[in-house]
């Protein structure tokens, strides 16, 4: 691990602390995880191409498009917001519909085997189907966090404790001790917005 360390050039290490700062700032709820984040996403896109991990490719394409997407999102205040965050433009954290969590769920389920079925046929992918599940839930995680619900940290929790272990597996040492790293960052990130989102509620509640 040190020798991998030492032997990093620019690239890499603006991956790794890309990586760790986008979900530093996404537990503090900072709108600058998203542009961090794009950084992370277009590095980790030649990492996975050379590991042959076809999927997680991909995934890093759409989180592409989601780190703009949450920029965006993030830079509107929600329409039922307190006066002091409309002002800042700050979006809340918020709780994922049942009808919503469903529906994703559905999709979940049925896009790893679909996933997994096309990598296999298709390419010449390693752990399709472990791959497909950290891929797929990924999807679902960075959408709900672009969304910014208090659930995404869950979904985190799972693609990290999975991806740890495919990356040690795969010989990704560095990737594999991020995601270890995530693991308890997915933690804080539930207790820090759950106390937001319990803060809103005593706001609303005292509100005349």
């Amino acid at each position: 691990m040190i020798e991998s360390l030492l032997a990093m050039g620019v690239f890499e290490w603006t991956g790794l602390i890309s990586g760790l700062l986008c979900v530093v700032l996404l537990i503090r709820k900072n709108i600058w995880t998203w542009p961090i984040g794009l950084v992370y996403s277009i590095v980790s896109l030649v990492v996975f191409y050379q590991a042959q991990l076809y999927s997680e490719f991909g995934l890093h394409i759409y989180y592409v498009g989601m780190n703009a997407y949450g920029w965006y999102f993030w830079s509107r205040p929600s329409t039922h917001a307190n006066a002091e965050r409309k002002q800042k433009s700050e979006r809340s954290v918020t709780r994922i519909a049942p009808r919503t969590a469903i529906v994703l769920a559905l999709l979940v389920l049925a896009g790893i085997p679909i996933l997994a079925e096309i990598m296999q046929r298709t390419t010449d992918a390693d752990l399709a189907y472990i791959d497909s599940t950290i891929t797929v839930l990924s999807f679902a995680a960075m959408w709900m966090s672009a969304r910014k619900m208090l659930e995404n940290w869950a979904v985190w929790l799972v693609v990290d404790v999975i991806a740890t272990g495919v990356y040690l597996v795969k010989g990704i040492e560095l990737y594999a001790v991020l995601y270890g790293v995530y693991i308890v960052m997915a933690v804080a990130g539930h207790l820090a917005w759950r106390a937001e989102l319990a803060s809103a509620k005593e706001y609303q509640q005292a509100a005349p």
